[in-house]
């Protein structure tokens, strides 16, 4: 609510509130006020009120801490998924090869960060990794990772990618190839978290809803972790036995609301899903011939700007 005081005869919009403490206004900042309106109590003033929420894609993106901001709520942060890597199929060489899948990357779902006023932050989200497409030998691309950082809060997280799959070793006449596993990302806090406190706009850590701290992906609060690594079927046994690809690594953790990974292509001629939210790439299958494998999830952020007392 916008509050005026009349300065020499005229209104005039003020930003802040102090109140005289002795003889000082230093640190006398007033976060609320009320007047009695009709004896009931009703606000006319907060100091601060939470920004709406922004999201943002693989790239560099700078942002401006608001002057009277001292806190950001990251309702979901993730890196970039690998990618799964192709199908294999053989010249009698007594079995066929299903493509590993990809894994998802590092997360946070719903965790506040102590800020400070005026920063500038640098957020590098990452890009999800490609798919795999060699057939005897290759790897697929590993995700990117996301971080953010703060010319006065300097490293407040960093969320790593999920890690490339692989094959290595086989032949068209054999021998079959061997399949390497993608590794899941990880995810490390190094800033301050806030685990209790209440924003100028009454919410507090408990809160829920819309406006509150549990409408990530996970739907719990202060909740920061890894990837899942994609499944790996390995070789059948047998020419031309059939074999779907492996199912991308889950982003998000492993239950609630979690993003699912791309999904395995079921034979030769159905390829891999990719992944999305950060979640890792579908790998290929085999028989009839060999299919493609999914690109990883790009990753993403979604904050919000806060003031906590």
């Amino acid at each position: 609510m916008t509050v005026f005081v009349k300065d020499g005869g005229s209104f005039r919009e003020i930003s802040e509130l102090f109140v005289r403490d002795g003889t000082s206004y230093t640190n006398k900042t007033i976060t609320n006020a009320y007047v009695k309106d009709s004896g009931s109590w009703r606000e006319i003033y907060t100091l601060f009120t939470a920004t709406s929420y922004v999201t943002e894609g693989p790239g560099t993106h700078t942002i401006t801490v608001p002057s009277l901001a001292n806190a950001i709520h990251i309702q979901f942060a993730v890196a970039g998924g690998s990618g799964g890597m192709r199908g294999a199929d053989y010249d009698k060489a007594g079995g066929e090869s299903a493509g590993p899948a990809g894994a998802s990357g590092g997360y946070i779902s719903d965790v506040v960060y102590q800020v400070t006023g005026g920063e500038t932050l640098t957020a590098v989200v990452g890009s999800g990794g490609s798919a795999g497409g060699g057939v005897y030998s290759g790897s697929s691309g590993a995700g990117g990772n996301t971080t953010l950082t703060g010319t006065s809060s300097a490293n407040i997280f960093t969320l790593t990618g999920g890690g490339a799959a692989s094959v290595s070793g086989g032949g068209v006449q054999g021998p079959l190839r061997t399949n390497n596993a993608s590794t899941a990302g990880t995810g490390t806090s190094q800033g301050t978290r806030k685990t209790t406190f209440t924003t100028t706009g009454g919410l507090t850590q408990a809160s829920t809803g819309s406006n509150g701290f549990t409408g990530g992906p996970v739907g719990t609060f202060n909740q920061l972790g890894n990837g899942n690594a994609g499944t790996n079927p390995g070789n059948c046994g047998g020419d031309n036995c059939t074999i779907g690809g492996g199912d991308g690594g889950n982003s998000y953790g492993s239950g609630g609301n979690r993003v699912s990974g791309g999904s395995g292509g079921p034979n030769g001629s159905t390829s891999g899903t990719a992944g999305t939210q950060g979640s890792g790439g579908g790998g290929g299958g085999t028989e009839p011939g060999s299919s493609g494998g999914g690109a990883g999830g790009a990753g993403e952020i979604t904050y919000r700007f806060l003031r906590t007392t």
